[in-house]
């Protein structure tokens, strides 16, 4: 087998590769499911390409070639995303606010193409009734949607009624009932606003 033709396969699994990276970026995070975008790609491109393998549609090694250049794009993208906080954002998309502090926030929901009875529907799904109750609803990268609750509608905590647990608690975390801003999962910061 020449080289060249090698070469090309592994360029040409690339091109497909970003090309539906491209795609289902662009279909918004609800169309993957729990797989973020880049999972759901290479899931399906390695599924492909052993279906070719094994029915003599190319050649095994062809095959192969494809297979390692995936998995090679896939390994060197995990890396990227995890050292740079941008590449994540870009492979992996950002997390978006679909409710803020019991109002819907449009902007985030047109982005997500979602509309008040599906906002509602994941509400519901994590047991909140009235949507005063949420601080934050966040769409996260794998479609999932996160709530967090304002304080005043947090569940009690044995720390709440029971003094032995409320001493575990402060010798845990001190004399700080606010988490500080490199622990919260509401700021500016792990929602990718700054």
């Amino acid at each position: 087998m020449n080289p060249s033709e090698l070469i090309l396969t592994a360029a040409r699994a690339l091109a497909v590769y970003v090309l539906m990276l491209i795609v289902i970026r662009a279909l918004g995070k609800r169309t993957v499911g729990n797989f973020s975008a880049f999972d759901l790609i290479v899931a399906l491109m390695l599924g492909e390409m052993v279906d070719e393998i094994i029915y003599g549609d190319v050649r095994f090694l062809q095959g192969t070639v494809a297979i390692v250049a995936i998995g090679a794009v896939a390994y060197a993208d995990s890396w990227l995303a995890f050292a740079n906080k941008r590449m994540e954002a870009l492979v992996e998309g950002k997390p978006t606010v679909v409710l803020r502090d019991g109002e819907f926030v449009r902007d985030g929901m047109r982005s997500e193409r979602m509309n008040e009875t599906d906002v509602l529907g994941h509400l519901r799904s994590q047991g909140i009734q009235d949507m005063r109750e949420v601080h934050l609803a966040v769409v996260e990268h794998d479609g999932s949607v996160s709530v967090l609750r304002q304080p005043w509608a947090e569940p009690a905590q044995k720390a709440d009624v029971l003094e032995a647990e409320h001493r575990n608690r402060r010798s845990a975390l001190g004399d700080e009932d606010e988490p500080p801003q490199s622990k919260r999962t509401d700021s500016r910061r792990a929602l990718f606003l700054d």
